[in-house]
């Protein structure tokens, strides 16, 4: 961080100031938009210059997979938003995750986490872990009590993700928190705790604020929000980032200057966004819960949801703006009712992602969570029928008239 940066701090300020304006909460002169730094090294007034770097010194520019001028600006606007001492951008979620893992797990270590994760992480834990000789364990969210009992001498992490994806399952932090920290007691060790808040983002949940030691969250979604970058962050302690940025280093990772570039731009329109989302999620789940042909609808901030009490007490109660934008419906006729569903649909697109502008549709079981056995599937509580929606800033008629009309050939369809 620039001596301009940490000077021109004032008190806190809210969550949509510093995503605006990052740090600097003055006028000086300059460009309104940041930079676009795009080098791929930097010339050293002198020779003095690598000698700084080499003793440490942030403010020497060597290399871009090192750090950039523009990936920096973005990753202290996503540390001040965080309440984080330091964040660290990567070019995806998923190199996010696995830096972030790499740094605080070892040959010979393992990891606790609950069995609901983003299909491309639970796959990470699966197939690429046990390579590295480290081992993950799985706890269900209703047993979070037994992480004194399952954890060892060997637990490093424990991983989750509130809202799960695509079940939209909640975990309760302030219970994980509480038996980490008395799993600890019995070990003798820290034990990390990382929370991937990629569904509820910063607006509508911080897990850092609730006790969790590592915040990580694919930028893609609802921080870039508008399906032009891939990027991925993690936030959290200044010395364990450390860490993470040197896996960032070694491995490649690194961010590019434009999709830094974009992310500020998209930061500066996040609550604006995600509020909207929030409440166009809202309508829509409320719209299509008892429609024909919908079997149930998941979505947080709905009475009949199984965790609606939890997300209110963690989510809404603690400051948080809503529920989130992502719904899940499950419709019937299985995978082959999912597809009819979404391929009737004219507004909202087809796309395997979420959180833009845009209101996408995904069939979990050929999409996210693809290459999974049905044990598997099942244990994550996935079925053939499901569609997750990413509610995006449509207006909401035209999106309840979308799905209406899907629904009722669906329905149409079945009767014949």
């Amino acid at each position: 961080m620039s001596k301009r940066s940490r000077s021109s701090r004032s008190p806190r300020a809210s969550l949509p100031t510093i995503a605006i304006h990052g740090g600097k909460l003055h006028a000086y002169q300059g460009p309104v938009s940041v930079p676009i730094v795009q080098t791929s090294t930097y010339r050293f007034a002198n020779s003095r210059d690598p000698l700084r770097y080499a003793a440490g010194d942030p403010d020497v520019y060597v290399y871009t997979r090192y750090h950039n001028p523009t990936v920096r600006e973005a990753e202290q606007r996503l540390a001040l938003m965080a309440g984080a001492e330091r964040a660290c951008l990567f070019s995806s979620g998923m190199a996010a995750i696995s830096s972030a893992l790499f740094a605080a797990v070892r040959n010979g270590e393992g990891i606790l986490s609950t069995p609901s994760l983003y299909g491309g992480t639970y796959r990470f834990f699966r197939d690429m872990l046990p390579r590295h000789g480290i081992r993950v364990r799985y706890v269900t969210p209703d047993a979070l009590q037994r992480i004194p009992f399952l954890a060892d001498a060997t637990t490093r992490v424990v991983y989750v993700e509130t809202p799960t994806n695509p079940t939209l399952r909640i975990i309760d932090i302030a219970r994980l928190v509480q038996s980490v920290r008395s799993a600890e007691q019995k070990i003798g060790h820290r034990i990390l705790i990382i929370a991937d808040n990629t569904f509820a983002t910063l607006l509508n949940q911080n897990p850092l604020a609730l006790g969790v030691d590592v915040l990580v969250e694919s930028a893609t979604k609802y921080l870039g929000g508008h399906s032009d970058i891939v990027a991925g962050v993690v936030a959290g302690p200044g010395a364990f980032l450390a860490q993470v940025h040197d896996q960032l280093k070694y491995l490649g990772g690194c961010a590019d200057p434009f999709a830094a570039f974009l992310l500020v731009r998209s930061l500066k329109t996040f609550e604006l966004r995600v509020a909207r989302q929030n409440d166009n999620a809202m309508t829509l789940a409320q719209f299509l819960e008892g429609r024909p042909g919908v079997r149930r609808v998941l979505y947080p901030g709905l009475v009949s949801h199984p965790d609606h009490a939890l997300a209110e007490s963690q989510m809404a109660a603690r400051g948080g703006r809503g529920y989130g934008g992502m719904v899940t419906i499950e419709v019937s006729g299985g995978v082959r009712g999912a597809i009819a569903v979404c391929d009737r649909l004219r507004i909202a697109v087809n796309a395997m992602s979420l959180g833009g502008a845009e209101t996408l549709v995904s069939i979990p079981v050929l999409s996210s969570h693809v290459s999974m056995s049905g044990a598997e599937l099942r244990r994550q509580g996935v079925t053939g029928g499901m569609v997750r929606i990413s509610v995006g800033l449509e207006g909401i008629g035209d999106l309840t008239d979308d799905f209406d009309r899907a629904l009722r050939h669906l329905v149409r369809t079945a009767r014949r």
